[in-house]
């Protein structure tokens, strides 16, 4: 059963699966322009990721580097129901979260390389990139340590009553840490406004979610402090749209805080360096083949004659560009003076 995802949506208006709710594919789906806007999003970061992956391969970046292939329609949905002066904050999977915020392509890429252009001045790397401006808080490398920091972020929203909500992105794996349920208690608690959103990709670092957790249903994890969840089709951008609506609202008008599961999945392995041989090719094609989010999106508008072919050709191209422009300012910007080495120390 389908959920509106162009309407004001409550708790009465969907269909419930145990303590939860459910979100899928919408048959009224979304207007001409919201596909437009859901497509290039989309497909700008999935070029990005792409080229970061190849200059990870080139020797260019270094470290850790965790693509989002495959999960564009979570963060993309999510942002489409935010409002100006809401709040972002993730794990080290961050790359389209930032893109989604509004971060320059350039910042974000030289970032990536250690140039000084970068968010954080070539510092930071893949994991650790900020940008106030665009309350994006991160991008953390400790597993689980965001869903705190978001909640705190919450708190201020709630103290400074500003209307804001914080959306804490956190994966399957990192559901299971102590400091996870901390934070729904002492959110349910004080009705902070914050949007958990549980980016359940199924393997975690590597390992099924069916032999890691004894709960598989991550809508229900914050059931035992009475906080309402969903499970969304994380692949539907117009499912994950209809369900952010509904949550943000729930948060943003005082009733404490959501959580939304995603069902979503990656293409690529857990980091760059990880073969995902926990998985079969036929059911990574099988995602590919009958679930991609982008293809999803491609075909509404052919088959809607909302655009064509070429016309969306063209938006390939133009994304392309953007995303080739930041690899070439990212390869030849100056890497940080060495002073920068004693810059941004907490004592």
């Amino acid at each position: 059963m389908a959920v509106a995802a162009t309407k004001k949506t409550d708790l009465s208006d969907a269909p419930a699966t145990g303590n939860t709710l459910r979100f899928a594919n919408d048959p009224t789906g979304f207007t001409r322009e919201q596909e437009l806007h859901a497509y290039r999003e989309m497909l700008f970061i999935r070029r990005f990721e792409e080229k970061a992956g190849q200059l990870y391969g080139m020797g260019l970046i270094g470290g850790f580097c965790h693509l989002y292939i495959g999960q564009e329609a979570v963060v993309v949905g999510v942002q489409m129901s935010m409002k100006d002066g809401d709040q972002v904050i993730t794990g080290y999977r961050d790359h389209g979260h930032m893109l989604a915020t509004g971060m320059e392509a350039r910042g974000v890429m030289a970032e990536l390389t250690g140039r000084r252009s970068g968010y954080s001045h070539g510092k930071g790397g893949s994991m650790h990139m900020f940008s106030k401006e665009k309350h994006f808080y991160g991008g953390h490398g400790i597993v689980g340590a965001q869903v705190s920091l978001g909640t705190g972020l919450g708190f201020a929203n709630r103290y400074r009553d500003n209307g804001n909500v914080s959306i804490a992105y956190f994966g399957d794996g990192a559901s299971n840490q102590g400091q996870v349920y901390e934070s729904f208690n002492m959110a349910e608690l004080w009705r902070l406004p914050v949007v958990y959103v549980i980016e359940n990709n199924r393997y975690a670092m590597g390992t099924s979610v069916t032999r890691s957790s004894a709960l598989t249903d991550f809508s229900k994890r914050g059931s035992s402090f009475n906080i309402p969840g969903a499970k969304v089709d994380g692949m539907d951008v117009r499912a994950v749209k209809a369900a952010s609506d509904m949550a943000l609202e729930h948060a943003r008008s005082g009733k404490g805080p959501f959580l939304l599961e995603m069902e979503t999945y990656r293409y690529r392995g857990h980091s760059m360096s990880d073969p995902a041989k926990y998985r079969s090719k036929d059911e990574l094609e099988q995602m590919r083949n009958e679930h991609d989010p982008i293809e999803q999106v491609k075909h509404r508008l052919i088959e809607k004659k909302w655009a064509s072919e070429e016309e969306l050709k063209k938006m390939d191209a133009d994304v392309r560009s953007i995303v080739n422009d930041a690899a070439d300012f990212a390869t030849h910007d100056p890497e940080p003076d060495a002073a920068e080495l004693y810059t941004d120390i907490l004592k």
